[in-house]
């Protein structure tokens, strides 16, 4: 379960300082971010661990990410964007 205090540290860790990110991950935390079951909080958890280029290449379709689970969490977070 996610307390008050892990979802803050959580929302901060979305201001990542490229504004491309930014725009992708702070409107998913604060709007999506409630709706996910606890895995996917989890797996969210872990996407925002890995770094700036790696994300970057992600959401903007420039590479695929190995890890399924992750995989998963960006092309939920981009087909969100894309509604």
């Amino acid at each position: 379960m996610f307390s008050e205090k892990r979802y803050a540290r959580l929302k901060w860790a979305c201001r990542r300082g490229m504004l491309e990110l930014d725009v992708l991950l702070l409107p998913f935390v604060e709007e999506a971010f409630n709706n996910l079951d606890e895995q996917q909080k989890e797996t969210f958890e872990r996407l925002l661990t890995c770094d700036d280029p790696d994300l970057y290449a992600w959401f903007m379709g420039h590479q695929k990410c190995e890890d399924p689970q992750l995989a998963a969490m960006v092309s939920h977070i981009v087909n969100r964007v894309k509604v």
